[in-house]
């Protein structure tokens, strides 16, 4: 296993990664994106920490429910960088059991690649949504053939590719990208039916980034972004060699989609455990900052509360069936029930908005301008700010000040920009989620139940429902 100064280390390996204008010759020493560094370092420590025979956890592929249960837990509190190599892994031994039958000779590279990574303890970050152009065009009809990734030559020794993939979470602060398509393609869009894992240091490969992390020089009244702002990728592939031991898919088109819905389950598992704790974070907010504005036990407060209760424990209920019903691969590995995680993922994405405008009703406008902490410690101000900043005598105005400070970080500046974006796409949008979820829901189950019900089970119309 990587200590985290070796992984600080493996960064300096000439990877081409912008940022604001100007490329990143020093990640772990830059201003803004050091601190994302640092922090995908301390995971590596702590991961460290629960190792199992000299083995990363993330080398645990589950086999049953409660090995998920635990991996999911795990995977959870190892940090975004962690999660999103986890899912990468587990989106190819998931996607490899489904090709098997149909593509057999890419199990052996992605069980190899699976293999090394485990070994070299490295993160992959994952690419798939495409520039894609027009949107109302497939990728064949495009005004620029780039619009999708796409291979522009091939060899007996591999592929070249072109393209870009936006929104990568972490992609300049990993090792290898997991390239994969970015929805179905139909016979002659061989060319973008290409799955590779391409190094983040590859000739060719640019990363623009951008982040939701504070700029001011002072973060303290940014508790919760400045210590895990994560930078998202804007990844360009400028005519990319890759070998053919790298490659998952070249041409398949029929297999084009099932990276894509395989890394789609991971994520959204992985979404819908961030979203379960996210729940249970704005609940506590609400329910301290309505008790230091003196306002806990009014009746409006306490019934939004209740709904924000109500709305985390649904998401709670939702990642527990999604685990306790799991399923066995044909590969042996365990992975979530695909009905509740899209429920649980889309009911949690679409309530979102719902449950911080609730906080927002309950905290005040106090959460837009409360004064900084270096205003509480400035002589002339430190003490008027306590003073009206408090409620009562049992209430410290910086207390509250903070608690004010920790709720617009979360919810209403940079990073609440960003989680209000991300819940919705993440693992795709919510469109994405009902087409699986009515894909795996028992409608016709449900229209039996109604029909025996209304007693027309046994009529002509009922025995064709």
């Amino acid at each position: 296993m990587l200590t985290g100064e070796q992984y600080k280390t493996s960064l300096d390996d000439g990877r081409a990664t912008f940022f604001e204008g100007e490329r990143v010759k020093d990640l772990p020493g830059h201003p803004v994106l050091g601190p994302a560094v640092d922090h995908v370092a301390e995971r590596y420590e702590w991961l460290g920490s629960q190792a199992v025979d000299g083995r990363s956890p993330l080398s645990t592929v589950p086999q049953s429910a409660e090995q998920l249960r635990s991996m999911v837990e795990v995977v959870h509190h190892a940090g975004l960088m962690a999660h999103v190599t986890y899912t990468s892994i587990m989106t190819l031994a998931t996607a490899a059991g489904r090709i098997a039958g149909a593509a057999p000779q890419y199990i052996e590279g992605i069980n190899a690649f699976i293999e090394d990574a485990q070994k070299r303890d490295i993160r992959i970050t994952q690419c798939i949504t495409d520039a894609k152009g027009d949107r109302s065009r497939p990728p064949l009809k495009q005004d620029d053939p780039d619009a999708y990734v796409h291979v522009v030559d091939r060899s007996k020794d591999g592929v070249v590719v072109r393209g870009a993939k936006l929104h990568i979470s972490g992609a300049s602060l990993g090792h290898e990208l997991m390239t994969i398509p970015t929805k179905a393609m139909k016979a002659g869009e061989e060319d973008y039916a290409i799955a590779a894992m391409i190094p983040v240091n590859a000739p060719g490969v640019k990363i623009i980034n951008t982040s939701y992390a504070p700029r001011h020089a002072d973060t303290r009244d940014f508790p919760i972004s400045s210590t895990s702002a994560c930078p998202e990728g804007f990844v360009i592939f400028e005519d990319v060699f890759v070998p053919n031991e790298r490659i998952f898919l070249n041409g398949e088109v029929a297999q084009a989609a099932v990276f894509a819905h395989s890394l789609g389950l991971w994520e959204r598992l992985g979404g819908l455990s961030a979203m379960a704790d996210g729940a249970d974070l704005l609940v506590g907010f609400a329910q301290l900052i309505a008790e230091s504005n003196g306002l806990g036990g009014e009746g409006h407060i306490k019934e939004k509360i209740s709904e924000m209760i109500i709305h985390a424990t649904v998401i709670r209920a939702c990642l527990e069936a999604a685990v306790t019903h799991s399923e066995i691969g044909p590969m042996g590995a365990a992975f979530p029930n695909e009905l509740y995680t899209n429920a649980g993922k889309y009911t949690g994405a679409a309530n979102y908005s719902l449950m911080v405008r609730h906080l927002h009703d309950i905290a005040g406008g106090s959460v837009l301008t409360a004064p900084s902490v270096a205003d509480l410690e400035n002589p002339e101000t430190g003490d008027l700010v306590r003073k009206y900043m408090g409620t009562r005598n049992d209430v410290d105005g910086e207390y509250r000040t903070r608690l004010f400070h920790a709720i617009r970080d979360l919810t209403a500046d940079a990073m609440g920009g960003w989680y209000a974006v991300t819940n919705i796409q993440a693992g795709g949008g919510l469109y994405a989620q009902r087409i699986v979820t009515r894909r795996h829901y028992d409608l016709d189950g449900a229209k039996r139940q109604a029909l025996a019900v209304a007693g027309l089970l046994d009529s002509p119309a009922g025995a064709k429902g």
